[in-house]
């Protein structure tokens, strides 16, 4: 629950705001700051403020590394250098970074921040940038990602260095400079990474002691590299991090993400095709990576091709084949192992991002004692990744932890980050608020049954029903598959956070209701606590053979505005669930029923008879206010955040799916709240 500030907080709440007067840059904690919480983000932002233990930095360019099988990849190497520009002579950790985007991009941003007197004032402007006037909040949240360390944890933290680190941005295999082909997160990939930490380690500018960093992709890298266990990793800090990738992003819920990958997949393509063209001019040039890039110019474009053009199951070609098949290799490189992970790990994650569903499963995973394993989930998409961060009451930049985490685990400084809340979460519908685990303590599952009784709530929507304690009486409800989801949140969410800069898409949800069957609580006669993973179990009947369910839950404020907080999809013939993957709260009811989604496992539906689906949401985090409701809206469609394979798109026919609600064989949510909200 909130902890609320004592003499203690309130002295250290006076310290920052002295040093908010003194440096501009450090913020008063909020009233749901702790005491703990509150003094040390002080002390770290005051770290990280404090002038440089080396004036400059030295770069080396393109340092090969080469790999086990032969395969060269390039690196750009960082030093601490002196008043002279030399690097220093000392060993020092080694921060490493793998990027699939070209250390040339990382370059490029770090070159920029490092023009004296542009970062901070760039910083300030665009941390004060308010667009909500125009219907645009969500354009200022993006601008607000930079100076929340987005711009620095994603590939040079030149104040990290300057402190006393030496940093490795190495270009993935079959990107960049690199030389290979891309893998795309594949086995050889992974060892890649352990490879390359190993290699840092070796080298005579290194003390041996590595850690690793880096925002998506990069975090990615660094969970598959310590699951792998080398032994000069001692600590990591990766930022929005996946690692179910199948049920991330690439096919939550057995449907295609193109709201992400098909544009991911071409940027990456494109950028990985760039030649080195200083190399070209100094007769330096590699000609493995030229033959390298003929070979396989668009990786993963034909399996996406495939996927939205093959018109039938028996017609799936072999690259598709792979995604759907549980045993191959790209499936099990792509299922994360975050519980062989033992390396110290602060993620960062957002309640809309595209990683939701991993980022507090993987915390939870992590085999380490608590002191060595953080969370932070702020209210944020993929693109706006640390948005708020260093603002009044938030935790401080993304910049200033990452210094914070490294100095603990990689110089043995005492400075207690150790002792850090162990969940820092941006409350939906309330603000941040610290927490000793995930789910919050005191979460009770239980039971809200879908009812077809007029809430008298969603007067627009496609349905208006109740969600009650108890089932009601027999109804058959009908919803048709539409567009009205394009402006939404789970378009924000499934396009990374692009359609977020409209707030009247990302921030009411009653456009996209036109096309839901919305079900209703009574309005809470207290601030009520919903925290962890949820499930709904519908009792559904198809006209055809395959069908497609979105579910969102939704606050409702007393003017009506409906606000998503989290989602959930599935396919109706990829409904088969994991049991020994899922989760079950004490009342036998799913919390997690973990879908298997492989072709082997499909179960086509039989027109006209029921059909029961078990549908989890992401894991989400919030306290509904007084007067507020709760809402479940589903949804027979989910463009454009996602669209089933082409072929199970084509036996539904994007007919229209039917909720069938009995009271002897009831739909319900299976929700985990705090106390007695009075439903």
């Amino acid at each position: 629950m909130i902890r609320r500030r004592g003499p203690i907080a309130a002295a250290a709440a006076a310290l920052s705001v002295f040093l908010v007067m003194a440096g501009g840059l450090v913020s008063a904690p909020s009233a749901e700051s702790t005491p703990t919480r509150a003094g040390l983000d002080a002390q770290f932002v005051a770290t990280h403020n404090a002038p440089p233990q080396y004036p400059n930095v030295f770069i080396e360019w393109d340092v090969p590394i080469t790999m086990s099988d032969g395969t060269v990849l390039k690196a750009n190497v960082y030093h601490p250098a002196d008043a002279t520009g030399q690097p220093i002579q000392e060993p020092t950790p080694t921060v490493v970074n793998l990027t699939p985007y070209t250390k040339l991009v990382a370059n490029l941003a770090d070159s920029a921040l490092a023009i004296p007197g542009l970062a901070d004032p760039l910083m300030h402007v665009l941390r004060n940038l308010d667009f909500s006037a125009f219907g645009m909040g969500g354009l200022s949240d993006l601008m607000r990602a930079l100076p929340g360390g987005a711009a620095r944890t994603f590939g040079v933290d030149r104040k990290l260095i300057q402190s006393g680190y030496t940093q490795v941005v190495v270009d993935v295999r079959g990107t960049g400079f690199s030389q290979g082909v891309w893998q795309v997160f594949g086995h050889r990939e992974q060892q890649d990474g352990a490879e390359v930490v190993d290699w840092a380690a070796s080298q005579p500018w290194s003390n041996g002691r590595i850690g690793m960093s880096g925002i998506s992709y990069s975090a990615i890298n660094q969970l598959h590299t310590a699951e792998r266990r080398p032994a000069a990793l001692r600590a990591i800090f990766p930022v929005v991090p996946g690692s179910d990738l199948i049920r991330d992003v690439a096919a939550p819920g057995g449907a295609l993400g193109i709201g992400f990958i098909p544009e991911w997949l071409l940027a990456v393509n494109a950028s990985k095709l760039l030649p080195d063209v200083l190399s070209m001019l100094t007769g330096r040039f590699d000609w493995t990576w030229l033959a390298d890039r003929i070979r396989d110019p668009f990786t993963f474009f034909n399996v996406v091709i495939a996927a939205l053009a093959t018109p039938s199951i028996d017609q799936i070609p072999p690259e598709m084949l792979a995604v759907l098949d549980d045993e191959s290799d790209l499936r099990t490189a792509w299922v994360g192992n975050p519980e062989r992970i033992q390396t110290p790990t602060f993620i960062y994650g957002g309640w809309h991002d595209i990683f939701t569903y991993s980022s507090p499963r993987v915390y939870n995973a992590i085999d380490v004692p608590d002191s060595e394993k953080k969370l932070v989930m702020g209210d944020t998409y993929h693109i706006t990744t640390g948005a708020g961060l260093g603002l009044p009451g938030a935790p401080p930049s993304l910049d200033v932890l990452q210094r914070a985490w490294f100095d603990k685990w990689l110089k043995g400084i005492d400075n207690g980050i150790d002792g850090y809340d162990q969940v820092t979460s941006w409350q939906q519908g309330g603000g941040w608020s610290d927490s000793p685990s995930f789910p919050r303590p005191g979460m009770e599952y239980r039971r809200l049954y879908l009812n077809a009784a007029p809430s008298g709530t969603a007067p627009t929507a496609a349905g208006d029903g109740s969600l009650t304690a108890a089932p009601g009486g027999p109804a058959r409800l009908t919803i048709t598959p539409g567009l009205a989801t394009l402006c939404s949140r789970d378009a924000a969410h499934g396009t990374a956070g692009i359609v977020s800069a409209l707030d009247i898409c990302a921030e009411d949800a009653r456009i996209s209701e036109v096309n839901a069957l919305t079900f209703t609580t009574a309005p809470v006669n207290r601030p009520t606590q919903i925290s962890g993973p949820l499930a709904v179990h519908l009792n559904t009947v198809l006209d055809a053979t395959d069908g497609y369910w979105t579910v969102t839950l939704n606050d409702v404020a007393p003017d009506g505005r409906s606000t998503v907080w989290t989602t959930g999809q599935r396919t109706a013939s990829l409904r088969a669930v994991d049991e020994a993957a899922s989760t079950r709260s004490p009342n036998g009811d799913y919390t997690d029923p973990y879908p298997i989604l492989t072709l082997a496992s499909r179960e086509p539906v039989v027109p006209g008879q029921p059909t029961v689906l078990d549908i989890g949401l992401f894991a989400t985090d919030g306290v509904l206010q007084p007067g507020h409701r709760l809402r479940i809206d589903i949804f027979a469609s989910n463009f454009p955040s996602s669209i089933p394979l082409r072929p199970l798109l084509n036996e539904s026919g994007l007919r229209p799916q039917h909720l069938v609600l009995d009271p002897n064989e009831p739909s319900w949510v299976n929700i985990p709240v705090e106390g007695d909200p009075g439903w």
